[in-house]
């Protein structure tokens, strides 16, 4: 029988085994909260692949001692999910790991609810896809919606050293010796994802033969051949992944094509897709924003194309967004504007809600559009009507605050002002 990948014999089966993750599987955090106090419900895990939903799965049947079994909703069928409620039936509660649960159909989901009501099933459902669009609401309804995240470099070191220490799961076995460098790449070479990290650095272990001194060397190049990617330039410590995409965006914000195009180039050789696709979407809306929102619009195009594409061809429309983003007009008022509003929530300025924007709860109000002394605007000459929106305690606050070296974000901001001077005056 084939051996189970090293990810798979590496899974851990407590909580304070997870690498990652903490906000929700630390002491006192939610996830171990529910396991400490044995008041399981069902959740939905969403994030990228190789980030522990799976992991966090296991842990969670491992510390709480209930069977644990692994469906996937779009393969297998609804007769498995019968195994597992009779399995249900039989020993109280059985923890049920539903991958890709975004493609549950109809028929298992009807099957499926009475027994998360009944709490005989305690579902963990995993998906990369958005579970508020993605996910039907009636599951939805009924469990708790956690994000994880890619894990950073110092998660999947930690990881990698457990694996290499393991002498009953892992590779402890071995004498392998992994140097900093191979170990840095590795770390960063998967963007956050565990199983990919883990898987290959086994296939670095069992593809290298051991050299005179009777040990396995995992270089940097053997790194590289296994993950077929690259390092990036003088990545000694493994920083230069950061810095080669920190001056990406500073180029691009300082309008300099050219060198953005070398750090582009820089990440196209090292075959980081994810990543260029995630900093040029940031950029876009950051540091272009309101200046040229089509620009931005057409950056997400861009990237789709690319993703679609794969690389190399997906330099291409990458290079075409790069080099509209370098010469267009810059504004950060969007970022600025919402991190200002989010500095007053977050430092208790919040405010009662005017008692004209409350909701009603009876229909005559509803039909004049929510409270009883609200003014629905399209009654109104163009759509518009004076009145306040911001609760007392805010109701001069102004936090978007324009710029006007584009002519997109200058015809907004004499539409803001407008408003602005109409509404408060």
């Amino acid at each position: 029988m084939a051996q189970q990948p090293l990810a798979y014999r590496m899974r851990p089966q407590r909580l304070e085994d997870i690498v990652g993750q903490q906000d929700l599987v630390a002491p006192g955090k939610i996830i171990a909260r529910m396991v400490a106090a044995k008041l399981l419900s069902s959740m939905i895990l969403y994030g990228p692949p190789g980030t522990g939903k799976t992991s966090i799965a296991s842990a969670i049947a491992g510390s709480t001692q209930y069977a644990f079994r692994k469906l996937n909703a779009a393969t297998d069928s609804k007769k498995d999910l019968q195994i597992v409620a009779e399995e249900a039936k039989m020993s109280g509660t059985v923890i049920l790991l539903l991958d890709e649960i975004h493609r549950l159909d109809k028929t298992k989901q009807d099957f499926l609810l009475p027994h998360l009501e009944s709490g005989r099933i305690v579902l963990i459902g995993a998906t990369t896809e958005n579970p508020y669009i993605n996910i039907n609401p009636a599951i939805r309804s009924r469990t708790q919606i956690f994000e994880v995240h890619p894990l950073t470099p110092d998660d999947i070191k930690i990881a990698l050293h457990r694996a290499l220490t393991d002498t009953e799961n892992g590779l402890g076995k071995l004498p392998i010796d992994l140097n900093t460098e191979a170990l840095n790449f590795i770390a960063g070479a998967t963007n956050g994802d565990l199983r990919s990290a883990l898987n290959g650095l086994e296939l670095a272990a069992q593809s290298t033969p051991a050299a005179n001194d009777d040990r396995i060397h995992i270089t940097l190049a053997v790194a590289e051949a296994c993950f077929q990617r690259k390092a990036l330039m003088g990545d000694k410590d493994g920083d230069a992944h950061y810095d080669v995409i920190s001056a990406f965006q500073k180029s691009i914000r300082g309008s300099d094509t050219d060198a953005a195009l070398h750090y582009l180039a820089q990440l196209v050789a090292a075959g980081d897709l994810p990543a260029i696709c995630r900093r040029l979407m940031v950029i876009a809306y950051e540091d272009i924003g309101m200046a040229n929102l089509p620009a931005a619009a057409r950056t997400v195009q861009a990237v789709q194309a690319a993703q679609q594409l794969g690389l190399p061809e997906g330099r291409i429309p990458l290079a075409d967004a790069v080099i509209e983003l370098c010469l267009s007009p810059k504004s950060d008022s969007g970022i600025s504007a919402i991190d200002a509003a989010l500095a007053d929530v977050l430092n208790g300025h919040n405010g009662a809600v005017p008692d004209h924007l409350k909701d009603a709860h009876y229909a005559g109000a509803k039909k004049l559009g929510h409270g009883t002394d609200y003014k629905y605007p399209h009654n109104f000459p163009n759509d518009w009507v004076k009145q306040q929106y911001l609760p007392d305690t805010l109701k001069n606050a102004e936090y978007y605050h324009p710029k006007t070296n584009g002519r997109f974000e200058t015809q907004l901001a004499q539409q803001y002002r407008r408003l602005l001077t109409a509404n408060r005056h």
